[in-house]
């Protein structure tokens, strides 16, 4: 069945009356216009993150911050991206000013490989913020 004709269930959800008023005043910083939204994103979340944990496929988005004068570094990060251009499903580059730049990188890979790459970004020198996200692993 797919998802767009996928039936929807409903189900009871007890809970202690000062977490729920905890749970809606969370669920109203983010905007959301029901519980039941909210509670689907965080299934969806943890879900993502156990096929994380346990070697899935994901796929993840890698955004990081650097000063693009630092000498070397645009080569050392056009070797790695070519190096590992298996990974890379789409990359954004922003100029945020004259010494920034912000690179956003969409990657799909087992979760060691996705990690190592970020951690390769990160530790170059001139990289200033490097931030990787889990967006789905497969449920298999």
């Amino acid at each position: 069945m797919d998802k767009k004709s996928e039936q929807l269930m409903r189900f009871g959800v007890s809970m202690e009356e000062s977490l729920l008023r905890e749970f809606d005043r969370r669920i109203r910083q983010k905007a959301y216009t029901n519980r039941s939204e909210a509670i689907r994103d965080y299934v969806r979340e943890d879900l993502a993150q156990e096929g994380w944990q346990k070697g899935r496929e994901a796929t993840a988005v890698l955004a990081f911050l650097y000063d693009h004068h630092q000498p070397r570094l645009l080569n050392k990060l056009s070797h790695l991206e070519h190096d590992d251009s298996h990974l890379i499903l789409s990359d954004q580059h922003v100029h945020l000013d004259h010494f920034h730049c912000l690179e956003v990188l969409t990657l799909r890979g087992k979760p060691a490989d996705l990690q190592a790459f970020a951690d390769q970004v990160r530790a170059f020198k001139g990289v200033q913020r490097a931030t990787l996200s889990v967006v789905q692993s497969s449920q298999k």
